[in-house]
């Protein structure tokens, strides 16, 4: 089913009348359309269940936790859902937001512990061409501009040279890939399908960093 522009509506209503009397006047219509919305989101689940195991699938709730932020409006302005794959074997999560002007997919590992980090860290120093050319590849070229995102330091993290030609990998504390979408193309009856090839594309990338995770230097497992 395709994103049905209510949902669009609403959400840029929201952003212009972000406080509490307007969502309790609107609430019936935001349970409306939640339950859309988390439909949708199911077709997802059920889309990656055809190519992935998909162990645990969250829809985060739209009110935010003001306690320690700057910003006191009390909603998110959007939808949005994870979707973690299964097991000690299968390392990586997807992650879809449905907001007006500001919508995107995403997948990869967003804040590896440090021992997961300083494993990725280590196999790039030791040859990066695996993932260079996972970066490389036509579709992913295509669909996430072949780059990776994610906070990142400013230098080389302790023990590694700055001057490596992998660096730019290297301090990364994060990797993911990331696709944007117009709300032209959210409400595109294509939308769906768009999303499932992008997450399908990031096939080779969550094979190889899910060996990088469950090896250890040399190659050898490190899972039962």
């Amino acid at each position: 089913m395709p994103i049905n522009s209510t949902i669009i509506d609403f959400l840029n209503e929201l952003k212009r009348n972000n406080n509490r009397d307007w969502f309790n006047e609107n609430k019936p219509r935001f349970q409306d359309i939640q339950v859309e919305a988390k439909a949708f989101y199911e077709e997802i689940k059920q889309g990656l269940l055809q190519f992935d195991e998909i162990e645990k699938f969250k829809m985060f709730r739209i009110y935010r936790d003001v306690r320690f932020s700057k910003d006191k409006t009390p909603y998110k302005p959007h939808f949005a859902g994870s979707f973690s794959r299964s097991g000690k074997r299968l390392r990586g999560g997807y992650y879809l937001r449905i907001r007006p002007g500001e919508s995107f997919l995403a997948g990869g590992f967003w804040a590896p512990n440090k021992e997961d980090l300083f494993r990725i860290r280590k196999e790039f120093e030791i040859g990066d061409q695996d993932i260079r050319d996972i970066l490389k590849a036509p579709d992913f070229k295509r669909i996430f501009g072949g780059q990776l995102e994610g906070e990142e330091l400013k230098t080389a993290p302790k023990g590694f040279q700055k001057e490596h030609p992998a660096i730019d990998l290297i301090r990364k504390k994060g990797f993911i890939a990331v696709r944007k979408f117009s709300d032209k193309e959210v409400l595109s009856p294509d939308f769906l399908k768009e999303v499932l090839f992008s997450f399908q594309t990031l096939g080779p990338f969550f094979d190889y960093m899910s060996e990088v995770l469950t090896t250890d230097l040399n190659g050898v497992s490190t899972i039962e």
